[in-house]
């Protein structure tokens, strides 16, 4: 399925709401609609990060390779959530590997291209940064608590 992608379709999700028109375009100008069958991996932990998705319907679970013990399940996100920010940060490799739980509808962005877009126009490089940074710190408030969850707080601590 081809769909045309529009400045408007991106912002009614959640991360781009309220960007600027203008950036808007040029981001759609670098996607496309992907649909990925339950099972379909993504990526791998240490490969290339080359792309981003914004989930619209479905779930990916991100993993982790534990030698012994087989790929870990971390985290799992769903729809009107973002699938990756390795692509922001050199050296541009996935931190874990993601497979789709059940079928997935998604955009994907092709990062290499976003990435020239930033450096040409430095406020879409901003609002960027500043908008996955908000991402990448809810996903460590969810570890933060799967972790005390895991290990639970300390009797009569401060934590």
């Amino acid at each position: 399925m081809t769909e045309r992608l529009s400045g408007s379709l991106l912002a009614a999700h959640g991360l781009f709401r309220g960007m600027p028109a203008h950036h808007l375009d040029r981001l759609a100008s670098v996607a496309r609609a992907e649909d990925l069958p339950a099972g379909h991996r993504l990526f791998d932990e240490g490969g290339p990060a080359d792309r981003f998705w914004l989930i619209r319907s479905g779930r990916v679970v991100l993993d982790l390779h534990v030698p012994g013990r087989g790929d870990l399940i971390i985290e799992s996100l769903g729809p009107g959530t973002v699938l990756g920010w390795s692509w922001l940060f050199p050296p541009y490799e996935w931190r874990f590997g993601a497979v789709a739980a059940e079928p997935v509808r998604a955009i994907v962005f092709d990062a290499t291209a976003v990435r020239v877009g930033c450096a040409a126009d430095p406020a879409l490089g901003y609002e960027l940064t500043r908008r996955f940074a908000a991402v990448m710190l809810d996903r460590l408030q969810n570890t933060r608590m799967r972790l005390l969850d895991l290990y639970g707080a300390p009797a009569g601590g401060p934590w």
